[in-house]
């Protein structure tokens, strides 16, 4: 008989006779719980040809996991976060996966923290952490850590990420306010140095310099708060406007309700806009109309594909995603 005896195949064997990765052969053997039927029988069927029987000792130790995510957010509170948690914990429990949160705040070193505290505990990362220097804070762990970049800094982790394309989505936006009659268009940015903050703020410039008007940005930190000051002072340095585009959602409530109290109407004097469409955005009055990021599928797709990292599968270095124009009545009377 030439070749390996019977029942000395290994896991390779398997995997060039199903033509699939031995990645893909363990997660058949193991039972785990994304496994694609057409997937298990070519690999149960192989393994019959070659008599291949799982060797026990092996399959505990591949099995030697914690059975949980780790996430890292720059915070837990607040309606963006909120959904992305409900799409990271909707998916990780199709995955029979559960999370540890934790959040980093703006310091660097909370950040630092969290990764420690996470290490040993989780079989891998969801890292979102768009204020912050990325190979810093990764220098705290091994590089064979599985883990999934969200709307992060540019880096030199070589991980995959996931982000929005926020330049588009603030050009898409102006240009949407510039077709509803708007000229005087001022942004609201969010906090300095974060990412997201830069790049809407980025693509609100390049807008309305294409269309020939001057781009007036006054400081936000992503708050109601940060609204309301900026309608303050729009007032009180008369500044001419007749829309404001809030670099997020809460931001642009804050100005409506800055607005309101003025006796300023949205939006026959002034349109309102913002980004990221959070629940409470269809819910204020007027309607908010915003950028869609379809938040919670983006936490969703997070935990998909750091689970198939897990495993062994290849995944795609990079996600961009386009964001999609919500046209409510604060920043037309027609929309619907």
């Amino acid at each position: 008989m030439t070749g390996k005896e019977i029942g000395q195949a290994t896991i390779r064997d398997v995997a060039r006779e199903a033509d699939v990765s031995v990645a893909s052969v363990s997660r058949v053997f193991n039972r785990l719980p994304n496994v694609r039927p057409e997937l298990k029988e070519r690999v149960e069927q192989a393994a019959r040809k070659l008599n291949y029987v799982p060797h026990a000792g092996a399959r505990n130790l591949s099995m030697a996991r914690t059975g949980a995510i780790g996430i890292v957010l720059p915070d837990l509170h607040g309606e963006y976060f909120s959904e992305m948690l409900r799409g990271m914990e909707r998916e990780a429990a199709l995955h029979q996966r559960h999370l540890l949160l934790s959040n980093m705040h703006l310091d660097i070193g909370h950040g630092i923290d969290a990764l420690r505290n996470m290490r040993g505990r989780v079989d891998g990362l969801i890292v979102m952490a768009p204020h912050m220097n990325l190979d810093a804070l990764f220098a705290q762990l091994p590089p064979s850590i599985p883990a999934v970049l969200l709307n992060c800094q540019d880096n030199g982790q070589g991980r995959p990420e996931l982000r929005v394309d926020n330049v588009a989505g603030a050009g898409a936006m102006v240009r949407h306010l510039i077709d509803c009659g708007r000229r005087a268009i001022v942004h609201v940015e969010g906090p300095a140095g974060n990412v997201e903050a830069a790049d809407r703020a980025r693509g609100y410039a390049r807008a309305m310099e294409a269309a020939g008007l001057k781009p007036v940005i006054l400081p936000g930190n992503f708050d109601e708060e940060s609204g309301r000051r900026a309608v303050d002072r729009l007032q009180a340095e008369q500044i001419d406007v007749d829309a404001i585009f809030a670099a997020n959602d809460m931001t642009a409530i804050g100005v409506m309700v800055a607005l309101r109290d003025m006796g300023v109407d949205v939006p026959t004097q002034v349109a309102v806009a913002g980004f990221d469409n959070i629940p409470l955005a269809r819910l204020v009055s007027p309607g908010l109309t915003t950028m869609a990021v379809d938040i919670a599928d983006m936490g969703a797709r997070g935990i998909n594909r750091l689970v198939a990292l897990i495993d062994g599968e290849a995944v795609p270095q990079m996600e961009l995603r386009q964001p999609g124009l919500i046209i409510r009545n604060s920043s037309q009377l027609s929309a619907a």
